[in-house]
């Protein structure tokens, strides 16, 4: 790309109102507070878009600096944005940190956490993969089998000159070509939902965030048998009304030791554990295209009774209800 290109792409969306371009932005990812830094007499701008069911691909193109503050509504889909300037740069603050993505950096952000978003002016063209949220939620409890909400605190940039910095950031170059111009993975979502899970899979094992020094305990640290018991009670029985004094019965232990085992270990309580199993099986059903179960069904079936607490719990885990779950496999 030529720092004198004007416009680098042929976008589907261009115009040279700044309102209009909050508009159309608003339209594809919910509402947000934006405006102009600076007076510009004309607002040039262009922005593309290429949806997956996991990601989406937004190219922008503007001439003047501005910045936004999003507004998460119920509708507002939660993502993983990873930053890829093309030319200028951008910038997140919270509070009174900031990151910055420029020239040898990118920029890892989840969309409901910066209280503002700095676009940079002069031609500025960035490319943004955004993974959803809920690809990110399954990867963390794959990864950790424990419950997680709240913020991952995921250091956010990442210097493409580290060994890192550069597997992921080749991998998200590849995902952003195959998507861009209609590209093969869009024709492809078996592939597209493979490579966005290895990405989701690099940046949590990589990446530091909150969860980090799980990680830094290593292989070598073996759970001891009484909890491998009750991870094996459990697994063969999450859809049975067991309770914990069951479980440290079956693994030959006191409750207060089966406790402490699954802190030390598993860094998280016996129930909450039973609770990811299920949860997990739950979703496995949910993801299930050919599953003809009724919602009620499925969630009686892993030993959820109420449904209004599993789908508040489901979407602190994956970051969306059920119901859009089941929704989003039924649209495939």
């Amino acid at each position: 790309m030529t720092e004198d290109s004007a416009q680098p792409f042929s976008f589907r969306f261009h115009g040279s109102s700044f309102d209009n371009m909050v508009e159309t932005l608003g339209g594809a990812f919910g509402a947000f507070d934006a405006e102009p830094v600076g007076r510009a007499k004309d607002f040039h701008w262009g922005l593309d878009f290429s949806v997956a069911d996991s990601a989406v691909l937004l190219t922008g193109y503007h001439e003047a600096e501005f910045q936004f503050n999003i507004e998460p509504t119920v509708s507002t889909a939660e993502y993983l944005s990873v930053v890829v300037p093309r030319r200028g740069g951008m910038g997140v603050a919270y509070g009174p940190r900031k990151a910055e993505a420029g020239q040898g950096k990118l920029l890892l952000y989840n969309n409901f956490e910066p209280d503002s978003v700095l676009m940079h002016g002069e031609g500025n063209v960035i490319d943004e993969l955004l993974i959803n949220w809920p690809v990110i939620l399954q990867t963390i409890g794959q990864t950790f089998e424990m419950p997680f909400s709240g913020s991952l605190d995921l250091l956010p940039e990442l210097d493409l000159s580290t060994p890192v910095g550069r597997t992921i950031g080749n991998l998200t170059e590849t995902i952003i070509i195959g998507m861009r111009d209609d590209g093969p993975l869009l024709q492809s979502p078996i592939a597209m939902a493979h490579m966005t899970q290895a990405l989701a899979d690099l940046i949590v094992r990589m990446v530091p965030h909150r969860l980090s020094h799980f990680l830094e305990r290593g292989p070598a640290l073996i759970a001891p048998k009484h909890v491998r018991r009750a991870i094996e009670f459990m697994q063969a029985n999450i859809d049975q009304p067991i309770t914990m004094l069951k479980v440290a019965e079956a693994a030959g232990v006191s409750s207060r030791a089966l406790e402490t085992g699954f802190r030390a270990f598993k860094g998280t309580s016996p129930a909450a554990y039973l609770l990811t199993l299920r949860l997990r099986a739950t979703r496995q059903d949910l993801l299930d295209p050919e599953s003809k179960e009724t919602m009620k069904a499925i969630c009686l079936k892993w030993g959820f009774f109420h449904f209004g607490r599993f789908s508040s719990v489901y979407k602190a885990t994956y970051g969306e209800y059920p119901s859009d779950t089941r929704k989003r496999v039924s649209r495939r």
